[in-house]
């Protein structure tokens, strides 16, 4: 080489140099303007007062009274990082002995479905037992800025996968985060059961809206107190164990706009006591303790185990010597998930009200793949994010002991959009009969004295132009968008391997048309999605896709 091509070599390597060291500033710089700016005042921690005594009433009286419902909903929980189907997180290493309790005690619904692949459409779901369709409820609302962030640090040059779109109607037509909930018009499960003289309470997670039509307190909660932030704990904590993930963009946007932070009835802005999932578990036990001549409805929504990955320190050496970090962290807050159900556990049999209160657990979605955990949904294909078994298949157990056989199984296809009719049924409530419910009641079937009745024997799903549906033992997914049909028989192929669309042009036909009747004359979508992206199948975003390797767009 010339010594004019060696000086040509080495300045074009130093101004590649210099134009990556920017980069790397310029998105430094985003991270920390996110983490200083219209940042809120956060307070003191202060105590929680839950209203409500009307009266103490024991046990007996209370039985007369309709049960206790306390319904606890996990955030991103992988269906293996359960011991109860014989999986278990970091292969078995850390058990969930408390979870399992509840379904060896109470009955397992073996094929249970989230609402679908994100959380508050999910949620929005459980609460009102109605579709997107309906409802209009279709994606999950994200925080101004956010749609930019995931854009900018996707790695997906690097994975093979096309790049990140945000939507560019987005500016014109989004509400604020904070109005982007669920309408004051819809009815939850939460308003009929305060009418039915239940004394009603959210603790964690709603992610349905924060304006003043569409917060807990305005959809049924006598009190509420939220996970205002999502920070488990300060990053500094010197309890606290953090576990950040190179390519999880959506962890690096919580990172730095997330703090520590709850808030009681729309209250300003205070910080917890102790490690979120304690705190919330905590409260909990209090809400629950409130002497009252009431029967109570408590939907705790914990927020573990979603990313940003943090734990405590006891929870991280307790689990042991797991490789890597972030299994291990992931590992230790499910550990203290199962705690939390050990805790209320005990607080009923104490209270003398456990065999009279009904407990309903399940969790949003599928475990997240951008966490980089390859066996968190296995056997399954897929991750939260796409309409695949690993997305969608989620735990649903349901502990009653005056009503609920211990091992009771049940095989029948349930989802979500079942929770609200089944609550509603075990407090002996009626439906609303001024709207369609698109739930059954699964009640009947978990106690033995009936079976599981769907009118059209299907069950939907839909984020955008990416849809859904499961009809028999018979699955379809479509992207419109792509023109990309997908096709299995998961009687046959649980783990959705091969696909039949080719082969069986008839049956895709079929599915198609209850696609096409179930959405003909659906609702327009409350606010637009913000952004577009691929999800790889099988593979994390730690892992490059090879020829042959598929993936989905999901658009929220």
């Amino acid at each position: 080489m010339t010594a004019l091509k060696r000086r040509f070599a080495t300045a074009l390597a130093a101004i590649c140099l210099i134009l990556i060291t920017l980069a790397l500033f310029y998105k430094q710089l985003i991270l920390y303007a996110l983490s200083v700016v219209n940042q809120p005042d956060i307070g003191a921690h202060r105590a929680v007062e839950w209203q409500a005594a009307k009266g103490a009433m024991s046990a007996q009286d209370q039985a007369s009274k309709g049960p206790n419902i306390l319904f606890i909903l996990v955030d991103d929980l992988g269906i293996n990082d359960l011991s109860t189907f014989g999986g278990g997180v970091a292969e078995g290493r850390v058990p969930t002995p408390n979870i399992d309790r509840l379904a060896y005690e109470g009955a397992v619904f073996e094929q249970a479905y989230s609402g679908t692949a994100t959380c508050a459409p999910s949620r929005a779901m459980l609460m009102t037992g109605r579709y997107p369709s309906r409802t209009g409820f279709e994606f999950t609302p994200t925080p101004d800025g956010m749609g930019r962030i995931i854009e900018l640090f996707s790695n997906n040059d690097e994975l093979g996968l096309p790049p990140v779109k945000r939507n560019g109607v987005v500016a014109q037509h989004q509400p604020s985060f904070e109005e982007q909930g669920l309408p004051g018009s819809e009815v939850t499960v939460a308003e009929l059961l305060q009418q039915a003289g239940y004394r009603t309470g959210h603790i964690g997670k709603w992610h349905l809206g924060r304006s003043v039509e569409s917060r807990p307190t305005s959809q049924g909660f006598d009190d509420s107190l939220l996970m205002a932030s999502g920070l488990y704990l300060p990053v500094d904590d010197p309890d606290v164990v953090n576990a950040r993930v190179p390519f999880d963009a959506i962890g690096e946007f919580l990172w730095a706009r997330m703090r520590y932070a709850a808030s009681f009835n729309n209250s300003d802005w205070f910080e917890p006591k102790g490690y979120l999932t304690d705190y919330w578990t905590d409260e909990a036990i209090r809400f629950i303790e409130t002497p009252s001549s009431q029967p109570f409805f408590l939907y705790l929504a914990h927020w573990g185990v979603h990313t940003p990955l943090q734990a405590t320190r006891a929870d991280y050496e307790a689990v042991g010597a797991i490789e890597p970090h972030t299994l291990r962290v992931y590992a230790a807050m499910i550990r203290a998930l199962d705690r939390s159900v050990g805790r209320l556990l005990a607080t009923l049999e104490r209270l003398g009200i456990d065999d009279n209160t009904l407990i309903v657990f399940s969790s949003d979605n599928g475990g997240a793949g951008y966490l980089g955990l390859n066996d968190i949904n296995a056997p399954y294909r897929g991750w939260k994010l796409t309409l695949f078994e690993g997305g969608l298949r989620v735990p649903l157990f349901m502990r009653w002991p005056e009503r609920i056989s211990a091992g009771t199984e049940i095989s029948t296809p349930v989802a979500h959009i079942d929770v609200m009719p089944t609550l509603l049924a075990a407090a002996e409530t009626d439906l609303p009969s001024d709207r369609i419910i698109d739930g059954v009641n699964l009640l009947s079937a978990a106690a033995g004295i009936g079976v599981i009745h769907r009118p059209d024997n299907a069950l939907y799903w839909s984020s955008g132009s990416y849809r859904a549906v499961r009809a028999g033992d018979w699955k379809l997914q479509m992207e419109t968008a792509r023109n990309v049909k997908r096709l299995y028989n998961l009687a046959d192929d649980p783990t959705e391997q091969q696909d039949l669309s080719a082969q069986l042009p008839e049956r895709v036909t079929a599915l198609e048309g209850l696609m096409n009747a179930h959405w003909a004359d659906a609702r327009a979508p409350l606010f637009p999605h913000t952004i577009e992206g691929p999800v790889g199948i099988d593979k994390t975003p730690a892992q490059a896709l090879e020829p042959g390797d598929d993936y989905v767009v999901w658009p929220n």
